[in-house]
């Protein structure tokens, strides 16, 4: 079975090697880099065993982008404490969403109102809405990537007509196909990130409940988060573009 490989980071100014990534599931880091080819550098190597390569990196590669702990220990948030992000960021608020469907919306009258009519209703007065209205009302600037699947879910088109309601108070609201997210490499992670200095790595179970969240800080992972918003924002369409592609499809 095919690893699943994170990319990590790279220094190359050019063409992304050398590189690192990271399994998954294993915590195993796997370099990219020019292999080492010699026959008289080789045989400086010790315990170099048949089946072996050595590739070349730069020192900086692995300062820079390597594992600082040898067990990650997440730095986990309380969820008041995340809520307390979205009051206390100074410039900007940006998520990627890549889930099928979320427990929280199931649960949500609005989305029961949504399958019965085809369309949601919404309260502009929840704190969700007050807050970020204030916040955009400033100039901070809110936004979101969402992935969609081809034909979206129920979850996902209910979220889609929602969005115009997230609109309707700053938010920026994007899309992106899921073979399209796929090709261009983006995790299938969900993130706020604040300010490009806070990642907020939301954890999901099967059943697509919100276990934990998990504030990530440490500054290489934080220009990776970045990197992925970049790609997702080069590539994503207004949703109201999306969904005129969504019902072109049907």
């Amino acid at each position: 079975m095919a690893r699943q490989l994170r990319f990590t980071g790279t220094d190359s100014k050019v063409d992304g090697c050398p590189a690192l990534h990271a399994d998954v599931k294993t915590g195993e880091v796997v370099v990219q880099g020019r292999p080492l080819t010699d026959p008289d550098d080789i045989a400086q190597l010790r315990h170099f065993g048949e089946g072996d390569a050595a590739v070349i990196v730069p020192r900086e590669l692995l300062v820079n982008w390597g594992p600082k702990e040898m067990t990650r220990v997440p730095d986990l948030v309380s969820r008041d404490g995340f809520r307390r992000l979205f009051e206390t960021f100074e410039h900007t608020a940006w998520r990627l969403e890549t889930r099928r469907g979320y427990a929280s919306d199931r649960d949500d009258p609005e989305y029961r109102a949504f399958l019965e009519t085809g369309s949601a209703p919404c309260d502009f007065s929840e704190p969700w809405f007050v807050n970020i209205r204030r916040q955009t009302a400033t100039g901070k600037t809110v936004g979101r990537v969402r992935i969609a699947d081809k034909p979206p879910t129920q979850e996902q088109m209910f979220l889609l007509d929602y969005a115009r309601h997230n609109a309707a108070v700053g938010e920026d609201m994007n899309y992106l196909w899921r073979e399209e997210a796929d090709r261009i490499g983006l995790p299938a992670e969900d993130f706020w990130i604040f300010d490009s200095r806070i990642v907020a790595l939301l954890h999901f179970d099967d059943g697509d409940n919100l276990l934990n969240i998990e504030v990530i800080t440490e500054p290489a992972e934080v220009v990776r988060y970045s990197i992925v918003r970049d790609a997702a924002m080069h590539y994503a369409v207004p949703y109201q573009k999306f969904a005129v592609q969504v019902a072109g499809a049907g």
